[in-house]
C-alpha cells in the first residue's frame, strides 16, 4: 500500500484547544489501522504548531479520511492540511 504524508499547520492561538483535545487525539491515533508515524511540529518556543502523520492507505481518499476524522480537525485547530504521496528514502518504519 502507498504511503502518504499529512502535514497540518495550526491556526494562530490554537495551542489551548490543541492541549485540551490532545488525549482524544492520541486515543484516535492509537486506534488507527493506517497510521505509521505521527508527531508534533514545534515552534521556536518548543510548543506544538502543527502535526505530521505518515499513513499507509489504499489511496489518498483513505489518507484524507484519517485527517478528516482526527479530533484536532474536528476541534478546528488547523489552518491548513496537505496530503501528499510519500516515499521513505532513509530509515525504517
Amino acid at each position: 500500500m502507498p504511503l502518504f504524508a499529512i502535514v497540518c499547520r495550526d491556526k494562530p492561538d490554537a495551542l489551548e484547544t490543541r492541549l485540551a483535545t490532545r488525549p482524544e487525539h492520541l486515543e484516535y491515533l492509537a486506534q488507527s489501522k493506517v497510521l505509521k508515524l505521527a508527531g508534533a511540529l514545534l515552534g521556536d518556543d518548543g510548543n506544538p504548531v502543527g502535526s505530521i502523520l505518515i499513513v499507509e492507505a489504499d489511496d489518498i481518499s483513505a489518507a484524507q479520511a484519517q485527517a478528516d476524522n482526527d479530533p484536532y480537525t474536528k476541534a478546528d485547530i488547523f489552518e491548513s492540511v496537505t496530503i501528499n504521496p510519500w516515499r521513505l528514502a532513509v530509515g525504517s518504519l
